[in-house]
């Protein structure tokens, strides 16, 4: 079977009068939420179909993706960047971010996943407000997208230089992305994720119901498939080969 493909819109630059708009607005900080790519560390659901290994080498190819498209916002001074990893001591973390010329990484720590969210959000803002004396938004995303690209990135940039949150929905019902803007954040007086069912096909419709009882202004992006079983490989698969069996799955 053929190789999985990662696949992207094509990397149309701003232009620009729309760079300098970003930048104007204040750079913000985009934080990767990864897993480390290790057998039975990442991908639980997409392992006991095709095996860990194979699942592990996907990761592995997900989020060399994901720092990809995001060091092409970095090198062109619209964000700052930032790995959150999971299942990795810090100290291999830090030599795993040498060699993928990665300035900051760190450890996201223990609770669920809103738990880990915020603490990222509170963290990277103390971190901001240090470095730039002001606290600009911050955008966490997941590293399970092959088909996110450049343009998703500085369309949810733009998105949250005028709106309190952006969220970037996903297709099995929880999100790809979640940004917050400074008027959030300074200080974090509202959290609308409490009590969220994780995990679950209800996180984006909780997430959207609470903002809207803590009138938050926010504006949602178009869905995107996180990549979670192996039904969701298929359009990266040669179709007429494609086949729902572990046994003949190879990376």
């Amino acid at each position: 079977m053929r190789n999985i493909k990662l696949t992207t819109m094509d990397q149309i630059k701003p232009n620009a009068e729309t760079a300098k708009e970003l930048k104007k607005d204040g750079k913000p900080t985009i934080v990767l939420m990864a897993r480390w790519h290790a057998l039975n560390r990442c991908k639980s659901r997409l392992s006991r179909e095709i095996g860990a290994f194979q699942a592990a080498k996907i990761q592995k190819k997900l989020t060399e993706h994901t720092i990809k498209v995001v060091k092409e916002i970095q090198e062109e001074g619209l964000a700052d960047i930032k790995v959150a990893i999971d299942g990795i001591g810090i100290k291999a973390a830090k030599r795993w971010a040498t060699l993928n010329k990665i300035k900051t990484v760190e450890i996201q720590g223990p609770g669920n996943l809103g738990t880990k969210m915020k603490r990222q959000f509170l963290k990277t803002n103390g971190e901001k407000n240090i470095s730039y004396k002001r606290k600009n938004p911050i955008l966490l995303i997941g590293t399970d997208l092959p088909t996110i690209s450049h343009l998703d990135l500085i369309k949810a940039i733009q998105v949250i230089s005028h709106k309190e949150m952006v969220l970037g929905p996903s297709t099995d019902g929880g999100y790809w992305l979640i940004g917050l803007s400074n008027k959030l954040l300074d200080p974090l007086s509202i959290w609308p994720f409490s009590g969220i069912s994780w995990g679950t096909n209800q996180v984006l419709q909780q997430t959207i119901r609470l903002a809207s009882l803590n009138h938050i202004d926010y504006k949602l992006l178009h869905s995107e498939n996180d990549i979670d079983n192996i039904i969701d490989l298929s359009p990266w698969l040669d179709q007429k080969s494609f086949q729902l069996s572990a046994s003949s799955y190879q990376l």
